[in-house]
């Protein structure tokens, strides 16, 4: 029998996760001093679609940028391959502001504790918040999400997929064995 990968959230549940995530960020930051930071790669894009939402319940534009964590990693000495490199983005100033940084899966946590050391070499937020869409446990670092799309218990040997249109083509999160297998809905997309 061939592994199962299972489609926990389709098109509509992410669009309604993410408006749902924007909706709390604009509720927990009412004075508006707030600033969204993806983590490359899927985290930018989801960082996007959170920044246009959040900058309409604001009537205000939110400023938004992108952090790249290829040279903040902490397993980059026991890889020594050469990491995939994207521009870090920080066209605004950090300082005294609230920095919500959006990432697609929360795991270990340790691409967050990256992220983090990427958003202090750019200034001192006055605090940072996370925003997962996917919160899969198993953190190794004592970190945890602000906001959280979906919580999804998986075990060490399931992988948590997130592919979205505009770099997969399609909007939708999985969850199954590291291989390709059999797609089952779960939910309609």
């Amino acid at each position: 029998m061939e592994p199962q990968t299972t489609v926990v959230l389709g098109r509509d549940g992410m669009r309604r996760t993410l408006v749902r995530i924007a909706h709390e960020i604009v509720e927990k930051n009412p004075e508006g001093a707030v600033a969204l930071v993806g983590i490359h790669r899927r985290g930018a894009y989801l960082a996007r679609r959170v920044h246009a939402l959040t900058s309409e319940l604001l009537d205000a534009p939110v400023p938004l940028g992108s952090v790249d964590i290829a040279f903040y990693r902490d397993d980059l000495r026991t890889h020594p391959e050469f990491p995939v490199v994207h521009a870090t983005e920080l066209d605004f100033s950090v300082d005294a502001r609230t920095i919500v940084i959006v990432d697609d899966v929360l795991y270990t946590g340790r691409t967050v504790r990256a992220a983090i050391d990427v958003v202090f070499d750019y200034g001192r937020p006055a605090k940072i918040q996370l925003a997962a869409l996917v919160d899969r446990g198993h953190r190794e670092l004592p970190i945890r999400p602000d906001y959280v799309g979906k919580n999804i218990p998986t075990s060490q040997d399931q992988r948590v997929n997130v592919r979205v249109e505009e770099v997969d083509g399609v909007d939708e999160v999985t969850i199954g064995p590291g291989g390709r297998g059999m797609v089952r809905r779960i939910e309609a997309a």
